[in-house]
């Protein structure tokens, strides 16, 4: 009779299945979210035409790294954290996921806000026409056109975040390490007792065999030893 306790295998199987669809989807939000932005960095996000008062009409383009310049270092990290999320247990598990919610907040802030105020953008502006001052820079920003790549960017920021929130909370459900490894640990001492027993008898030899002794007592009496030395008198 089956305890009302035990799940049944069926029941075992699909909550398995689910763990692992949970684990998959999670995985491959956060890897799709940083390559977003790894992406990102290296598009043109904006283009700029300056004022009359530029010493140049031509207009400026920024590039996502220029605009946002921890977009690069923060999308690494989130690859890394995909990877640490594959790997890592439950209780590292959950620490990693928690981290994964900061690191896509992190790049949400690092890509939004207005393109006039970035100092990435400022910085361009300046250097193509040799004014500084956030002021005077600002004056000569006449028309900001805005690609898709800081939306793309944002929406990556958006899956790291939302991907590490669901590993903290489905990582419960999710399957755990290899068996492999934890068979290997649990053996490891008994197929080293073995190696020791295999050496040590490697060491001593061959068993004796029957007729052995007969020929090392001819062995000594050819040398001009007494074979019968050190036996019971009685017996000489």
């Amino acid at each position: 009779m089956t305890d009302a306790t035990t799940p049944e295998p069926g029941a075992t199987t699909a909550a398995a299945r689910s763990g692992r669809s949970l684990k998959l989807a999670t995985i491959v939000a956060v890897i799709v979210g940083a390559g977003l932005g790894l992406a990102g960095a290296t598009q043109n996000w904006y283009t700029v035409t300056l004022t009359g008062d530029a010493a140049t009409a031509a207009p400026v383009v920024v590039t996502g790294s220029t605009a946002a310049p921890a977009l690069t270092a923060l999308a690494l990290a989130g690859l890394a954290l995909a990877l640490a999320l594959a790997i890592a247990g439950r209780v590292a598990r959950l620490l990693v996921g928690i981290i994964g919610v900061v690191l896509g907040a992190c790049l949400v802030i690092a890509v939004s806000g207005n393109p006039a105020g970035t100092a990435g953008v400022r910085g361009a502006i300046s250097k193509a026409t040799g004014i500084a001052g956030e002021t005077s820079v600002r004056a000569l920003i006449g028309h900001v056109a805005s690609s898709a790549w800081p939306a793309l960017a944002l929406v990556g920021g958006v899956l790291i975040g939302l991907g590490s929130l669901a590993a903290v909370i489905t990582g419960r459900m999710w399957p755990g390490g290899s068996r492999r490894y934890d068979a290997t640990s649990r053996g490891g001492a008994v197929r080293f007792e073995d190696a020791s027993a295999e050496a040590s008898s490697t060491k001593r030899g061959p068993a004796p065999r029957p007729g052995d002794s007969a020929v090392d007592d001819w062995d000594e009496l050819t040398r001009g030893d007494d074979p019968t030395r050190g036996d019971d008198p009685a017996a000489r």
